[in-house]
């Protein structure tokens, strides 16, 4: 597993890749934080908290995730070098897994320069270091879920097709669908608003938003993220047969 997670990370930041993805992320959520006029720009709301980078880097990621896993293992089905791939010492789930710690330690490194806006909104509050670092540090905590939930979910869609643009949308569409979709579903669904609303990630994400780490929240995202590196590992089985 470790010389696939190296082989990933030799394949991002040996191209442009990596460093693209860590640049796109950050000049988004820098331009809408602390650039464009807005409700999320943090300067002109006047409170000291980072409430704004958390609402909109979980839709910035639902692009961006899609567009890191999107090669994972079509490129190789494209090239031909999956079958060689399948064929080395190791279980489909250590070469499912090197992957997917490969996709997500990528938008982790991008995650960490983030933390700097910690320390601005910090020393700019009044009074100074007026910010709560429970709500803060229990997001960060949920962003590393959701990015596991994710990257699990692209890694999936990778292996459905050798095309990279089939797997970028269905991936796009997926997590749409499990951050947001039931989210939305909920507004018609009368009394099962709440339980068709805890079927979804936003509802998790933002509980954890809250400084309190539940244990149903961390149940449910590592449910959704084995659930979908299970279903990539039987995905590969069934060509390696």
């Amino acid at each position: 597993m470790k010389a696939i997670l190296l082989r990933e990370m030799k394949s991002f930041f040996g191209s442009p890749v990596g460093y693209l993805v860590i640049a796109i992320f950050l000049l988004l959520n820098g331009l809408f934080l602390w650039v464009f006029d807005g409700e999320y720009n943090i300067a002109q709301s006047g409170f000291a908290d980072l409430t704004p980078f958390f609402t909109i880097a979980p839709w910035i990621l639902i692009f961006l995730i899609p567009a890191v896993t999107m090669k994972s293992f079509s490129e190789e089905r494209k090239q031909g070098t999956l079958e060689l791939l399948l064929t080395k010492p190791l279980s489909v789930w250590q070469i499912v897994n090197g992957k997917f710690l490969g996709s997500m330690l990528l938008i982790v490194i991008a995650i960490i320069p983030t933390l700097i806006y910690v320390f601005v909104v910090s020393k700019f509050g009044l009074p100074e270091g007026n910010i709560d670092m429970g709500s803060t540090m229990g997001s960060y905590f949920g962003l590393l879920f959701l990015i596991a939930a994710y990257s699990a979910i692209g890694i999936f869609t990778s292996s459905l097709s050798d095309n990279q643009i089939v797997a970028f949308i269905v991936s796009v569409f997926l997590c749409f669908l499990l951050y947001y979709g039931f989210e939305g579903l909920a507004g018609f669904v009368g009394n099962a608003r709440d339980f068709v609303s805890a079927l979804g990630m936003d509802s998790h994400f933002e509980s954890m938003g809250r400084g309190v780490i539940d244990t149903r929240d961390v149940v449910y995202f590592l449910t959704v993220t084995v659930l979908f590196l299970s279903f990539t590992v039987f995905r590969l089985k069934s060509l390696k047969s």
